[in-house]
């Protein structure tokens, strides 16, 4: 069993929480749009980090992380990548990889937007955490922490901060 952090979109943005938010987790996952090596460095000092570069990233970064990741977790495939679209409209960038082999969990970021979606078509739980940090246009900055266990993922609890 591994309790897991997720977030996105941080654009460098640091905030003392993501730590006391992540307390309970084994593990962070960032989603893209790091923004800054110091803030990834601060998230992996803290839990081990698995993380994929965004759009926004640069060169550290990208050298640091793939644009793409697939790993097993706890007996499930996880497939993270930044800019993946959502269940029914998938990037072009990942759609092919994603019908070919679905994954247990498939996770994007980039709209900014939190989304937790089941694809009944490919058997597979989509998750794109919103926006943790403080550029855009969102309201409300979200986190997501749940549960891997066994092959499947539960207890997902949606974290909010007002910005």
């Amino acid at each position: 069993m591994k309790r897991i952090g997720l977030l996105s979109d941080t654009h460098g943005y640091w905030d003392a929480r993501y730590l006391e938010y992540f307390e309970s987790c084994d593990e962070i996952w960032h989603a893209g749009d790091i923004g800054s090596l110091e803030l990834a460095l601060r998230l992996q000092e803290f839990r081990p980090l698995r993380a994929v570069c965004g759009n926004c990233d640069g060169g550290d970064l990208r050298r640091m992380f793939p644009v793409k990741l697939c790993w097993d977790c706890e007996g499930a495939e996880v497939l993270m990548t930044h800019i993946g679209g959502y269940p029914g409209r998938y990037d072009p960038g990942i759609r092919q990889q994603i019908y070919a082999r679905p994954p247990k969990l498939f996770i994007s970021g980039h709209s900014h937007i939190l989304k937790v979606q089941y694809d009944k078509r490919l058997g597979l739980l989509h998750i794109n955490p919103g926006a943790a940090g403080l550029q855009g246009w969102h309201l409300v900055r979200t986190l997501v922490r749940f549960t891997a266990r066994d092959g499947a993922f539960e207890d997902l609890e949606v974290i909010e901060i007002p910005r």
